[in-house]
Protein backbone atom coordinates (compact mmCIF):
# COMPACT_ATOMS: atom_id res chain seq x y z
CA UNK A 1 0.00 0.00 0.00
CA UNK A 2 1.29 3.45 -0.80
CA UNK A 3 2.00 6.19 1.71
CA UNK A 4 -0.83 8.42 2.93
CA UNK A 5 0.12 12.05 2.29
CA UNK A 6 -1.04 15.53 3.21
CA UNK A 7 -2.55 15.80 -0.29
CA UNK A 8 -4.60 12.66 0.39
CA UNK A 9 -5.82 14.07 3.70
CA UNK A 10 -6.72 17.47 2.24
CA UNK A 11 -8.70 15.80 -0.55
CA UNK A 12 -10.63 13.68 1.94
CA UNK A 13 -11.25 16.59 4.31
CA UNK A 14 -12.73 18.58 1.45
CA UNK A 15 -14.86 15.66 0.25
CA UNK A 16 -16.08 14.54 3.69
CA UNK A 17 -16.38 17.77 5.63
CA UNK A 18 -15.99 20.70 3.26
CA UNK A 19 -13.63 23.61 3.77
CA UNK A 20 -14.01 26.70 5.92
CA UNK A 21 -13.72 29.82 3.76
CA UNK A 22 -11.19 31.33 6.16
CA UNK A 23 -8.80 28.38 5.97
CA UNK A 24 -6.30 27.75 3.19
CA UNK A 25 -5.89 23.97 3.07
CA UNK A 26 -3.30 24.44 0.33
CA UNK A 27 -0.96 26.13 2.81
CA UNK A 28 1.32 24.50 5.36
CA UNK A 29 -1.33 22.97 7.63
CA UNK A 30 0.48 19.91 8.93
CA UNK A 31 0.99 21.28 12.44
CA UNK A 32 -2.21 23.36 12.64
CA UNK A 33 -4.84 21.81 14.91
CA UNK A 34 -8.01 20.46 13.37
CA UNK A 35 -9.95 22.91 15.57
CA UNK A 36 -8.01 25.84 14.09
CA UNK A 37 -8.71 24.46 10.62
CA UNK A 38 -12.42 24.52 11.40
CA UNK A 39 -12.93 20.75 11.72
CA UNK A 40 -14.82 19.49 14.76
CA UNK A 41 -14.91 15.93 16.04
CA UNK A 42 -17.81 14.96 13.74
CA UNK A 43 -15.96 16.19 10.66
CA UNK A 44 -12.87 14.30 11.74
CA UNK A 45 -14.95 11.18 12.48
CA UNK A 46 -16.40 11.27 8.95
CA UNK A 47 -12.95 11.75 7.42
CA UNK A 48 -11.40 8.94 9.47
CA UNK A 49 -14.26 6.63 8.46
CA UNK A 50 -13.51 7.36 4.83
CA UNK A 51 -9.79 6.76 5.37
CA UNK A 52 -10.56 3.41 6.98
CA UNK A 53 -12.76 2.35 4.05
CA UNK A 54 -10.47 3.63 1.30
CA UNK A 55 -7.27 2.23 2.80
CA UNK A 56 -8.70 -0.93 4.43
CA UNK A 57 -7.33 -0.10 7.88
CA UNK A 58 -8.85 0.26 11.34
CA UNK A 59 -7.86 3.30 13.39
CA UNK A 60 -8.77 2.86 17.08
CA UNK A 61 -11.25 5.51 18.20
CA UNK A 62 -9.35 6.20 21.43
CA UNK A 63 -6.18 6.90 19.43
CA UNK A 64 -7.94 9.05 16.84
CA UNK A 65 -9.56 11.17 19.54
CA UNK A 66 -6.07 12.13 20.76
CA UNK A 67 -4.80 13.25 17.33
CA UNK A 68 -4.77 17.03 17.14
CA UNK A 69 -3.09 17.86 13.82
CA UNK A 70 -2.99 16.59 10.25
CA UNK A 71 0.64 15.57 10.81
CA UNK A 72 -0.38 13.31 13.70
CA UNK A 73 -3.24 11.73 11.73
CA UNK A 74 -1.02 11.13 8.69
CA UNK A 75 1.61 9.43 10.88
CA UNK A 76 -1.04 7.20 12.47
CA UNK A 77 -2.51 6.21 9.10
CA UNK A 78 0.94 5.42 7.70
CA UNK A 79 1.78 3.34 10.75
CA UNK A 80 -1.31 1.20 10.10
CA UNK A 81 -0.53 0.97 6.39
CA UNK A 82 2.89 -0.47 7.19
CA UNK A 83 1.41 -3.28 9.30
CA UNK A 84 0.79 -6.55 7.49
CA UNK A 85 -2.88 -7.31 6.87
Amino acid sequence: MSEFTIADLVRLLRECAGEDEGVDLDGDIQSVTFDDLGYDSLALFNTVGRIERDYAINLPEDVVSELLTPQELIAEVNQHLEQPA
